[in-house]
């Protein structure tokens, strides 16, 4: 049983991922993101369930709380003061982005096979899940012009770099989860405060368009 739900918490992780490169509406990248912590909050709490490991399971509490609270509330501030509603040309179309997404999954999926018959933990067969969310989320911040989209991109390469954590090892240290986390909170309120002066000096957060004024 805790094997199916496992699998199914990591198909959804994979697949909020892949549902990122199809959404163009910034709100829904949010919402999106905070589907993908819950799954990523659910392998781990499935794990520490499985090993009956108490410090998996402040990692889960600690993870779920980032990822779904705190995380997506400073996103959907920064959206507030920066309401750009829509990723309205970004570099690479959907349908090639949905394309590249299938691409970067099985690349994932060659590239993790050392992993796997190395790693210690029996959940390392779903380690190619974190592996190719990480490279959708470089996708995704290379081909995004809004500043946000591009955050979300780099959220993405950290879930993925979680997950692959949690299922090629069976759950990280709880000291070493929250000094990560504590880095990527601190990243992303600097980034906060620079899309929103972005915002307030140029009228905007495209890439291109601020490329341009240097220009």
């Amino acid at each position: 049983m805790t094997d199916q739900l496992l699998n199914l918490a990591c198909g959804l992780f994979l697949l909020t991922a892949v549902g990122v490169l199809w959404r163009r509406e910034l709100a829904a990248l949010i919402t999106l993101l905070t589907v993908q912590g819950v799954a990523l909050a659910g392998i781990a709490v499935l794990l520490a369930v499985d090993q009956r490991h108490a410090e998996t399971a402040g990692v889960a509490l600690a993870v779920g709380i980032l990822k779904i609270a705190v995380l997506p509330y400073l996103l959907r501030r920064i959206l507030a003061r920066v309401p750009e509603a829509r990723e309205t040309a970004p570099l690479v179309n959907v349908a090639t982005s949905l394309l590249a997404a299938a691409a970067l999954t099985l690349l994932a999926y060659a590239a993790a096979r050392p992993l796997i018959d190395l790693a210690p933990s029996p959940t390392a067969g779903a380690a190619p899940v974190g592996i190719a969310v990480m490279l959708i989320g470089f996708f995704l911040a290379a081909t995004r012009r809004r500043a946000i989209s591009q955050i979300v991109g780099v959220l993405l390469i950290d879930n993925g770099i979680a997950a692959v954590a949690f299922l090629a090892t069976g759950g990280v240290p709880l000291l070493v989860e929250l000094g990560v986390s504590a880095d990527l909170l601190l990243a992303v309120l600097v980034l906060q405060v620079l899309t929103t002066r972005l915002h307030a000096a140029f009228g905007g957060t495209d890439l291109d368009d601020l490329r341009e004024l240097h220009d």
